[in-house]
């Protein structure tokens, strides 16, 4: 039963949780177990809180036999990464400066799935303050995928994603400011969602751009999250108004792809494709094809990723990271640029290239229900000591490798939209490749609908890493 539970979706494992045919005691049990069992491998946490689940996982029983009236995640395992937030539990932002921080308020997200009954299995790793593309930090080393450890995780929601990607818990909660839920759930072949600007409130938001949202194997289990996660807050500014929508209606109601319309613009205009990721995402979109959908190529025209990444990025990596601060080599670039910025160079990213972005998006849009793209210009790759990057693909040499691997989520993520990361085949040599799916502005169900469909067509979720067989 211990294998069973470990590679069961939240939404199947909260069901019989409800029925007692399994006891939450025997879910974080097996999550548990198979942390033990693998985390050696791929480096997945910062801390674990093994005594307060099994703790949690026994008044979750209790409540079950008195027949209290069960939240939506009763008796759930669940995984947060170490950017986040948790009241009485060590959060150290990837930092050796924080290697013993313990906050005293958790964050919103992290409030709620615990409201929900969600019982925490520990905090996953992530690079110094996110601020890199890969999982790999001078305080917990290296994150890898767990389809070959000895490759990158994504970051920066590294941990989160290869934990459950490994079985680690079906529900991992991540964050994501220009990539760092969906090229991590890219790397590990897993589902990962950057909601709507403001769906998901975040205390104290400043930018909109920054968000927590889900990480997991299946699509249902992203929009049972999502359920729990989403609200207005009066602490976010950005935050939206509730909707009313069900996001795990929006998920099994079985949405078909017949009339959809899709756009498909590979690399967003943004520079060379690894052609083992060609191949996988050709291969997937033509199912969407075969199966009804309306499949357009069309040519994308966007202000140059990495350029916008330094001017809106590289002032907050220069305050976090002053001169002389020991960070990886990429990092301390990104901050030196960011002493050298000027205050009209930002000010110009944050009002007039995000209105040319969000424009861009809006005129694929406006013909077409959805915009398709790889995830990542290339597979996982080989740790490099926090490089963050490859230098050359497909015979091309990369302007800035460090920032290059984000080249394709940064985009939508500043015009404040909806997308999604789907697994959507292997590479020749094993090594998971996402599809995005990304949606009009607010229109997050129709995205869950679209993913839960092509999941429907193209189960790559049914493949586990780290096992015998």
């Amino acid at each position: 039963m211990s294998d069973d539970l470990i590679w069961m979706s939240a939404y199947e494992l909260r069901g019989m949780i409800s029925r007692k045919e399994v006891s939450p005691a025997e879910a974080v049990e097996a999550v548990l177990n198979r942390l033990e069992e693998v985390n050696p491998q791929i480096n997945a946490f910062v801390t674990v809180t093994a005594e307060s689940a099994r703790t949690q996982a026994k008044e979750a029983e209790a409540a079950i036999l008195r027949g209290d009236d069960l939240p939506p995640l009763h008796g759930v395992p669940v995984t947060v990464k170490d950017l986040v937030d948790t009241a009485g539990v060590r959060t150290t932002y990837g930092s050796l400066t924080h290697a013993d921080h313990v906050p005293d308020t958790d964050s919103i997200s992290w409030e709620r799935l615990k409201a929900a009954g969600a019982i925490l299995i520990g905090k996953t790793t992530t690079p110094e303050f996110g601020m890199l593309g890969v999982t790999d930090s001078h305080l917990t080393g290296a994150t890898g995928t767990p389809w070959d450890p000895a490759r990158v995780a994504g970051g920066s929601s590294g941990g989160a994603a290869t934990a459950v990607a490994a079985g680690i818990a079906p529900l991992a909660l991540g964050s994501d400011g220009g990539g760092s839920i969906r090229v991590p759930a890219s790397c590990c072949g897993v589902v990962g969602f950057k909601p709507s600007l403001g769906r998901i409130p975040t205390r104290g938001s400043t930018d909109g751009d920054n968000t927590d949202g889900p990480l997991t194997r299946r699509v249902v289990d992203t929009a049972l999250m999502l359920d729990v996660l989403v609200g207005p807050h009066h602490q976010d500014r950005f935050s939206l108004p509730a909707t009313g929508e069900n996001y795990v209606d929006a998920a099994t109601r079985g949405t078909g792809l017949t009339g959809l319309k899709f756009a498909y613009c590979i690399n967003l205009g943004q520079g060379p494709i690894d052609p083992e990721t060609r191949r996988v995402v050709d291969a997937g979109v033509g199912e969407l094809a075969t199966h009804g959908a309306q499949v357009e190529t069309v040519t994308m025209k966007l202000p140059d990723t990495i350029d916008y990444f330094i001017r809106y990025w590289a002032a907050e990596a220069a305050d976090l990271f002053p001169a002389g601060a020991e960070a990886w080599p990429v990092i301390t670039e990104i901050a030196e640029l960011g002493r050298k910025t000027t205050a009209a160079e930002v000010s110009r990213m944050f009002r007039a290239t995000r209105t040319e972005i969000y424009n861009a998006f809006g005129r694929v849009l406006q013909d077409a229900d959805f915009l398709l793209c790889a995830t990542t210009p290339t597979p996982p790759f080989p740790h490099s000591n926090g490089k963050g990057g490859v230098d050359i693909v497909d015979g091309e040499r990369v302007r800035h490798p460090g920032l290059f691997f984000h080249s394709l989520t940064e985009p939508p993520t500043h015009a404040g939209l909806p997308s999604i990361s789907v697994p959507c085949g292997f590479t020749g040599d094993g090594l998971p490749v996402g599809l995005q799916i990304i949606g009009r502005a607010h229109a997050d169900a129709a995205v869950i609908a679209v993913a839960a469909a092509f999941e429907e067509i193209a189960p790559w979720w049914r493949r586990r890493p780290l096992t015998e067989a």
